[in-house]
């Protein structure tokens, strides 16, 4: 009986450690699967490889066009006004009649004139006469010399009442040629400031207005500030503006489209405004089938300067940290490294970087967010999202440095980028 006992103990006991051996082989295998699970792994990017280029950059600006000239139609006689001869609002010609004046007040004005000048002739024409007989007796000292003198007097006299006569005749031929009032310049016309028939003095001799429309001024203002940064982008070589600062002007229309008429940079304010601390730009564009109206909101876009050796990175690539802006660089092991960028302005979808990245250095483009110092990084196996890389771009493969050659377009940036002083016509 001590020995069935002892039996059935020890095979308890094998029993037991069989089941705690199961039991620790299982539980190994669930360690490990648990440590393959949690592994690290490396974080899946997709990068550009930076190359400098050279970079033709646009700044755009608000603008309101204006009259290159403003014409105010206003008489020059006191009379009635007989009638309006011009359509309102509709463009008229240089030398088109705009209104008529009741005329026959000077008519009758010049024939009275030219009846004066007639009698100041006749006597003229007897002084003339009286002299030279009287000159003729004083030569044989039939006369006296006070008769010669008083003959040449009213000889003279006789003469200069003629020509003021002459002058009153012209003065009363231009006053009825004022009667008939036309159109200096080719134009739109505005309204008729008075109705027919109304009474034109010197206090309401203002009858309407005409806009020169081509050539139209496209006035736009920078700041002190715009300025400053513009020559400073200049001094460092960020900036290239063009030859002689000229630029050439685009306008961009309300809805978005160009207009087809480029136009240049005229004039400069040599002041600022001391209310707005800003000083005038004016552009001056060809506009024949008058589209463009006095007053008239739009955007200026100038063209002409250049990035040279600029760097661009897509936006995405940006990110804004407790610091400033910053990027990620991958180096040659594939490590994440944190870097510090002096961001300028926007280029299509990429940022101009002024400092903090040189050309060959690759940049992440997605993947950052989830990106440590120091981390190690795969290539992604193609563009993100799987859409096809926009131009200058090209699909990553493994090994390769990913993402694109960043470096060629055309800057339509904010204000900081042509865009302050000479941008616009210092270069406006």
């Amino acid at each position: 009986m001590y020995a069935s006992a002892r039996a059935t103990a020890i095979s308890w006991s094998a029993t037991s450690l069989f089941i705690v051996c199961v039991s620790l082989v299982y539980l190994l295998a669930g360690c490990k699967q648990k440590q393959a699970v949690i592994a690290p792994t490396r974080p899946l990017v997709s990068m550009v490889v930076i190359k400098t280029a050279d970079i033709p950059v646009s700044t755009e600006y608000v603008a309101q066009t204006q009259s290159s000239q403003m014409v105010n139609i206003q008489a020059r006689i006191s009379g009635f006004l007989d009638r309006r001869a011009y359509t309102e609002g509709k463009m008229v010609q240089a030398g088109e009649v705009l209104f008529l004046m009741d005329a026959k007040p000077f008519k009758a004005q010049l024939a009275q004139a030219e009846a004066a000048l007639s009698q100041q002739k006749a006597d003229y024409e007897v002084a003339r006469m009286n002299l030279a007989r009287t000159r003729n007796l004083a030569e044989q000292k039939v006369v006296s010399q006070k008769d010669l003198d008083d003959a040449t007097g009213r000889y003279q006299a006789t003469a200069a009442a003629v020509e003021q006569a002459q002058a009153q005749v012209e003065t009363a031929q231009l006053n009825l040629s004022y009667t008939t009032i036309t159109s200096p310049v080719t134009g739109i016309s505005s309204s008729a400031r008075q109705p027919d028939g109304s009474y034109i003095s010197p206090e309401n001799s203002l009858l309407t207005s005409v806009a020169v429309l081509s050539p139209i001024w496209v006035n736009f203002s920078l700041s002190e500030n715009e300025l400053q940064r513009y020559q400073s982008q200049i001094d460092k070589g960020l900036l290239v503006p063009p030859k002689d600062g000229s630029y050439e002007v685009e306008i961009i229309l309300v809805d978005g489209s160009v207009f087809p008429y480029k136009g240049r940079i005229t004039f400069a304010e040599p002041s600022y405004n001391v209310q707005t601390g800003t000083f005038l730009i004016r552009t001056s564009v060809e506009n024949p089938d008058g589209a463009l109206r006095p007053n008239q909101y739009v955007h200026v876009r100038l063209n002409g300067a250049v990035r040279p050796r600029a760097i661009l990175v897509p936006q995405r690539a940006v990110q804004e940290g407790s610091k400033g802006q910053y990027i990620w660089v991958v180096g040659e092991d594939n490590k994440a490294e944190q870097r510090p960028v002096v961001v300028g302005s926007w280029h299509e979808d990429n940022w101009f970087i002024l400092e903090g990245l040189k050309s060959g250095e690759r940049v992440v483009v997605e993947g950052g967010m989830t990106l440590q110092p120091g981390m190690v990084v795969s290539l992604a196996q193609g563009p993100a999202g799987g859409k096809a890389p926009p131009e200058g771009e090209s699909k990553t493969s493994p090994g390769t440095a990913g993402g694109a050659d960043v470096g060629s377009g055309t800057d339509a940036g904010s204000g900081a980028d042509a865009g302050s002083g000479a941008d616009a016509g210092s270069g406006a």
